[in-house]
């Protein structure tokens, strides 16, 4: 019996591409990866490869920016969620999806965010985007700067928190969460403290 082989759409093709350059990225680091390992894994020619990305940076850039979308799609709560548990589920979906990725991961923030100035805009942005997430979850009209600068290095603080979780799993995922949840809720009041 012969198989029939089902023709995808550019779009289709390109997704499944980039669903496989996670996984391809997430156990070997960009300068490991041929783009003839690439091509194999995926069952096409190096030719049609490169008929959907120019060239192996291509690739990588635009699995980066499609795992960034990922992530805020995983962490962007129902709109039914209340609004005092939105951020336990958003952060939820942060940690899943670290779990879920965790070389890649931390492959992308240990090295690959400075090796290349496209992949840190991406990343960058991802940041930016929590922060105004956030921003908008405390209902501020007029964010103070201070309150801006905590939230950011919040999100630091998430990724290197998340970062040693991974490395170590030497305690669960709610010892995790709740202690991310805590450190917001004192950067916040830290922020909102009288200064002078």
């Amino acid at each position: 019996m012969t198989q029939t082989r089902t023709r995808l759409s550019v779009d289709e093709r390109r997704a499944q591409l980039l669903k496989l350059g996670k996984d391809l990225f997430g156990d070997k680091t960009y300068d490991d990866l041929s783009i003839d390992e690439i091509a194999r894994a995926a069952g096409i020619s190096k030719g049609l490869l490169y008929h959907y990305f120019p060239s192996k940076r291509e690739f990588y850039v635009e699995t980066i920016r499609a795992a960034a979308e990922e992530l805020m799609v995983l962490t962007t709560p129902a709109e039914d969620v209340a609004s005092g548990d939105r951020l336990r589920v958003s952060l939820t979906g942060y940690i899943n999806y670290v779990d879920e990725n965790a070389l890649a991961y931390a492959t992308l923030l240990r090295s690959g965010v400075g090796a290349d100035a496209e992949v840190s805009r991406i990343v960058e942005a991802s940041r930016l985007a929590f922060v105004n997430r956030l921003l908008t979850g405390l209902q501020l009209d007029e964010p103070d700067p201070a309150l801006r600068a905590t939230l950011r290095g919040w999100v630091g603080f998430v990724e290197g928190a998340s970062l040693d979780w991974i490395d170590h799993r030497d305690f669960d995922r709610d010892t995790l969460l709740n202690l991310l949840v805590t450190a917001l809720t004192a950067v916040v009041a830290a922020a909102h403290a009288p200064r002078g």
